[in-house]
């Protein structure tokens, strides 16, 4: 009964406790979705499915729903969300630990939580060792591209490739229900198994930076230094900081030292799941670059962030340097 996409982290037996937490909302809410109709017989859905807030449930309420019975049906369905809320509600907690502990025949709770930065309260402990428990953490902005390429296809059946997916992604943000929205739309403008190109992106009115970040890193590491300088400048204006970009290069330089020094392999087997896409690039630049080339970089860059948090250079000066002195030490070799 457990959707397949939840197997792995919950196991496929049916009922009992499930904690959903993470930061990511949308991909908790689909979560708990899909174990609350995993669970409920259509029929007496009216019955037994009942949702609760943290935030809004007494002590007693939530005793009475936990400890009613599923009716004319297998599963009664709870869904208690902000159950963060009752860390600071002793009796509610209490009760609702007790239940997680030992939860009576024929209940499914599903506890859906957001854990506050920083809190190691046992209680959150407690929900995860006594639950079935998974966590959804927020999508990196490096995987967004490769998220949208596998949702276009294990969701709207379709294809979307590398350059629409960036774009995308850069326009959009990092908000999955947004880039979920857009995805939907764009899957109607193309076949059933088709595949959604950079115009069917703008044909959509996705409003679409003249450069993405990861199209930038992509110059730089082709060594295409013009591109890359001009690009830079749209970047800024699109309110990227030089911080972050850092950061990204950092990543992708690191990426390229990996296949000059241990070959494709290694980067293959370090890249993130929904970054595997790249490794084939990352092969195609690393021949532009020698080893000490790109150690040198590397170590430029942590210069380069040092000066960004501590001098009064501007990010566009001390980025554009960065770039220029890689075409000075290619020169002098």
């Amino acid at each position: 009964m457990i959707p397949d996409a939840l197997k792995a982290s919950l196991g496929a037996e049916p009922g009992g406790v499930f904690y959903v937490h993470g930061e990511d909302d949308f991909r908790k809410d689909e979560a708990v979705r899909a174990l609350v109709e995993a669970h409920l017989d259509p029929g007496t859905r009216d019955f037994n499915h009942d949702i609760l807030r943290g935030g809004e449930v007494s002590p007693e309420q939530l005793a009475s729903v936990l400890g009613t019975p599923p009716m004319m049906a297998e599963w009664r369905v709870v869904v208690l969300r902000e159950t963060e809320a009752l860390a600071g509600a002793p009796k509610a907690r209490d009760q609702l630990l007790a239940v997680v502990a030992s939860p009576p025949p024929g209940l499914a709770l599903i506890l859906s939580c957001t854990v506050p930065p920083g809190s190691s309260a046992k209680y959150y402990r407690e929900l995860a060792r006594l639950s079935r428990s998974v966590e959804f953490r927020s999508v990196d902005t490096g995987d967004l591209p490769g998220w949208l390429m596998d949702r276009a296809r294990s969701r709207h059946g379709v294809e979307i490739d590398e350059p629409a997916a960036r774009a995308l992604a850069h326009g959009v943000g990092a908000e999955l229900g947004m880039l979920d929205h857009e995805l939907r739309k764009l899957s109607a403008m193309v076949d059933p198994g088709g595949v959604v190109t950079l115009a069917e992106v703008e044909a959509a009115g996705t409003r679409i930076p003249r450069q993405d970040r990861w199209g930038w890193f992509d110059l730089v590491a082709e060594r295409k230094t013009d591109e890359a300088l001009r690009g830079l400048r749209v970047l800024l204006d699109h309110g990227e900081s030089g911080v972050g970009l850092v950061i990204g290069l950092a990543t992708h330089f690191l990426r390229l030292g990996a296949v000059r020094s241990g070959g494709p392999g290694v980067l293959e087997r370090s890249l993130p799941p929904r970054q595997g896409w790249l490794a084939r690039k990352f092969q195609t630049q690393a021949r532009k670059w020698t080893e000490p080339e790109l150690r040198l970089a590397v170590e430029g860059l942590l210069r380069v962030d040092r000066l960004l948090k501590s001098s009064g250079f501007s990010d566009l000066h001390l980025l554009e340097a960065w770039i220029l002195e890689r075409d000075v030490m290619r020169e002098a070799a």
